[in-house]
């Protein structure tokens, strides 16, 4: 799937140091974090066999135990 200039600009736009881009809170790795996130929520659908809040998954003894949002790291 290609990514659009105009996307790429639009991340970019409020980056204007080094440390915006690749620094500890920066572009690239809350990128790198919501894009794991995302696989890892893929994968548990695929595990299970129903998307999250499907109701096929109650008391199906497979199913979901919950998650809080965890805080987040900068």
């Amino acid at each position: 799937m290609p990514i659009s200039n105009d996307l790429i600009d639009q991340l970019l736009q409020d980056c204007h140091s080094p440390q915006d881009l690749l620094g500890e809170s920066g572009l690239l790795k809350e990128l790198t974090k919501r894009l794991a996130e995302q696989v890892l929520e893929a994968e548990m659908d695929i595990h299970l066999g129903y998307a999250k809040h499907d109701p096929a998954g109650n008391n199906s003894g497979n199913s979901r135990n919950g998650k809080t949002e965890s805080p987040r790291i900068n």
